[in-house]
């Protein structure tokens, strides 16, 4: 029987990580491979080609590609968000200027903080007759003449890419639908967002900007998107360059064929089963002449924690501004709940930047108040705080003469001094191998390392600090510490959680780093470093199941609420969710539909999320969503009006999301040890608080049970452990190491 393989795909700023798995076997095989900003598909299938090289395969073997990918939190995160136009309601030109007149946390002073420039300068804006009431009825008609006058000024003044949001089209968007015929009609070049298609919800101005966010992306991820595709398609009729193919079109020849050490294999898991056969291929433009062919399935991470096919994630592009920090949050909640830690926080550290979030039961936090760079982003997302602190973040010195690290990032090309490609500005992986805790190369030496370039970088900072080059990584390696625990305070201390009772993941290339020190600086429980960390976003891609979610604002009081409106809101809802995952070629039987509620007491200006049981929408079950509204509350603020019939609870938007599920690979778990005398490899002189002669281990060798005492470095493939002195890594059933201060 042909074998088949499905693959994850993970782009970061630096490196391209991939773990491929067999349906039948459950062997893994995981990569990485330096990734390719100037084209990112030079990168990706690099990647896929290693895997498949691995594995002995051809490009046949693929039967899925699971994406997750920053083209579009890029973009925002850079603010390089140009040529874009907003169409609005007569009188409401102003909507994105006024925004909430808020000023954000950490200005005491209004006067102190300056108004960040709007996603669409006021010049850009274009206002259209019409208007409907807050229950949708039509007050004044749509006025087409003035609509094709905008139409025609924005075609005349080039400008392409237009977001239309009119007051209360989450009720009707007939004028919105109006609207979107006249620019088709006149300005057939324009890629037009619609905020009724976007998001049905009220709030015109996070649904204004949420609607120009996803215009703002959409030509990038539509390209990026057929690129891929493209690419994909080819390599389903191409034979494997190892076995006496052809490079893949696009990629150098030296791309197609990598070196079989790049990558990592595992032994296979037999309580891996197959993943399901229900999806859909993706058609995409051949080279002859235009026509379509099927290509391999392929899927793009959302932020929701969920995944789309390529054909459909080019219609909703503001869904994937979360995509990779999101794979690695779920592949890191799939291994702690493995390993018997329910609530963990997560640190994913990538070469640029690190992501945290948390994750309590097995799920992680989803928001809908999220926020992608400037812009605030009303759409399901996992709960993530991002900061600029990866392994390329650069090291610099502040007009005031201080020590700064980040968010700037030398990324993959030029990246750190010592990759030795013309970088001249010291980072944090600089730091990390010049005081020996990373090895003087990375993947496992594909990645060759320059000590000595690295050594005159951090020399001339030190010198403008009066500094000796230790105590400036060291410093160095201190901040990003500190602006790491900062973001893990974001996602707990500010939600109300204590950081001292979890449990901290660490994942990425760099994320396990710092583990130590942040066990210091946060009092942390302890530290779960997965198998091959710095792929746990990868294989994140391959647990994730298909996910759309769908929003309708019904603002009703609970005392006044039509239990048959609801049901008739929820139906529509469900329906919408079922005909998109029949497109995805799911079967009926397959489909599971979740219900959820935004719920308030009246007055408030925010709601809180909780589950719509199944069912029938009855009085009894309301009343049961209204309790379930009541503990989330006391759970999140402390207090509740339970027993107070003045304070009312009110219903804000109704929610479903439709639920494809994928059968997701088993953790596999590894042999008992024999002791740690195996896995030794030698020493290094190490920099802690100063230079130690530690033993370092190969990972790979470690069994379960195995015990590491620090100092020590382990190092594996994708990832290396300083494990500092009074501190013990012990290696569990799952492979994972669990770090712990030492009980002396």
């Amino acid at each position: 029987m042909t074998r088949r393989i499905r693959i994850g795909i993970d782009t970061g700023g630096t490196f391209t990580d991939v773990v491929a798995v067999d349906e039948e076997s459950g062997e893994l095989a995981v990569t990485k491979t330096p990734s390719t900003p100037s084209d990112p598909a030079v990168g990706f299938m690099t990647g896929v080609h290693k895997v498949l090289d691995a594995l002995g395969l051809a490009g046949d073997a693929v039967s899925a590609v699971s994406h997750g990918t920053t083209v579009a939190t890029n973009k925002l995160l850079e603010g390089k968000v140009e040529n874009l136009g907003f169409v609005t309601t007569e009188g409401y030109e102003f909507m994105l200027e006024i925004a909430r007149q808020s000023v954000p946390d950490g200005y005491g002073n209004s006067y102190f903080w300056v108004k960040p420039d709007r996603i669409v300068p006021a010049h850009r804006v274009k206002t259209v007759g019409g208007r409907l009431a807050v229950d949708g009825s039509e007050i004044r008609p749509f006025d087409e003449n003035r609509a094709v006058e905008v139409a025609r000024w924005f075609r005349d003044q080039g400008i392409n890419t237009l977001g239309v949001c009119f007051l209360h089209a989450y009720v009707d968007d007939s004028h919105e639908r109006a609207m979107r015929d006249v620019l088709a009609r006149e300005h057939p070049e324009a890629v037009v967002s619609i905020s009724s298609e976007v998001l049905r919800e009220y709030r015109e101005y996070e649904r204004a900007v949420t609607t120009l966010v996803d215009a703002a992306v959409k030509p990038n991820i539509r390209s990026y998107v057929a690129n891929i595709a493209a690419h994909l398609a080819s390599l389903a009729g191409a034979p494997h360059p190892a076995v006496g193919g052809a490079a893949a079109p696009g990629l150098p020849e030296d791309a197609a064929a990598p070196k079989p050490s790049g990558a990592s294999r595992l032994p296979p898991d037999p309580s891996t089963v197959a993943a399901a056969s229900s999806v859909r291929p993706v058609t995409t433009a051949a080279d002859d002449g235009g026509s379509a062919r099927a290509g391999v399935p392929f899927y793009v991470m959302k932020s929701n924690g969920g995944v789309l096919s390529a054909e459909e994630v080019v219609d909703q592009p503001i869904t994937t501004v979360l995509s990779g920090p999101a794979a690695g949050a779920l592949g890191a909640a799939v291994v702690a709940e493995a390993a018997g830690f329910p609530q963990v926080v997560t640190c994913d550290g990538g070469g640029t930047s690190t992501d945290v979030t948390v994750v309590i039961d097995g799920q992680p936090a989803l928001t809908t108040e999220g926020n992608v760079g400037a812009y605030p982003s009303k759409i399901p997302m996992i709960d993530v705080v991002t900061v600029g602190a990866g392994g390329g973040s650069i090291a610099w010195i502040s007009p005031e003469g201080t020590l700064k690290v980040g968010p700037q990032s030398a990324g993959a090309d030029p990246g750190p001094i010592c990759y030795g490609k013309g970088g001249s500005e010291p980072t944090i992986t600089d730091a990390h191998v010049l005081l020996g805790r990373i090895p003087p190369h990375l993947l496992g030496g594909e990645v060759p390392l320059d000590v000595d370039l690295a050594a005159q970088g951090m020399d001339a900072l030190a010198g403008k600090l009066g500094l000796t080059r230790e105590r400036c990584a060291t410093g160095v390696l201190e901040i990003s510490a500190w602006n790491q625990a900062n973001a893990l305070r974001q996602v707990t201390v500010k939600r109300g959680l204590d950081v001292r009772d979890f449990t901290m993941v660490t994942f990425g290339g760099s994320g396990s780093l710092l583990a130590c020190r942040l066990v210091d600086i946060l009092g942390l429980d302890g530290v779960l470093v997965p198998l091959n960390p710095g792929n746990l976003s990868a294989y994140g891609l391959l647990t994730v199941d298909v996910r759309n979610d769908y929003v309708q604002t019904a603002v009703t009081k609970a005392s006044a609420l039509d239990v048959a409106a609801v049901q008739e809101v929820y139906d529509v809802l469900a329906g919408r969710a079922d005909a998109a995952l029949e497109r995805e070629g799911f079967a009926e039987a397959e489909r599971v539909f979740l219900r959820t509620a935004d719920v308030r007491y009246f007055g408030q200006a925010y709601e809180v999320r909780v589950d719509v049981p199944d069912g029938p929408i009855t009085d009894d079950l309301a009343a049961k969503v209204a309790d379930a509204f009541h503990d989330e509350h006391r759970a999140l603020y402390g207090y509740d009006f339970r027993h107070d019939a003045r304070q009312e609870v009110e219903w804000v938007n109704l929610r479903v999301t439709g639920v494809g599920p994928i059968r997701k690979p088993s953790l596999r778990e590894v042999e008992d040890g024999t002791g740690i005398g195996g896995a030794r490899t030698g020493t290094r002189r190490v920099y802690f608080d100063d230079w130690v002669e530690a033993d370092v281990f190969d990972r790979a060798r470690l069994g379960a049970g195995d015990v590491v005492e620090g100092p020590a470095v382990l190092e594996e493939f994708s990832s290396t452990v300083p494990l500092h002195p009074g501190f013990t890594a012990r290696v569990d059933a799952h492979g994972n190491l669990v770090i712990r201060r030492s009980a002396s």
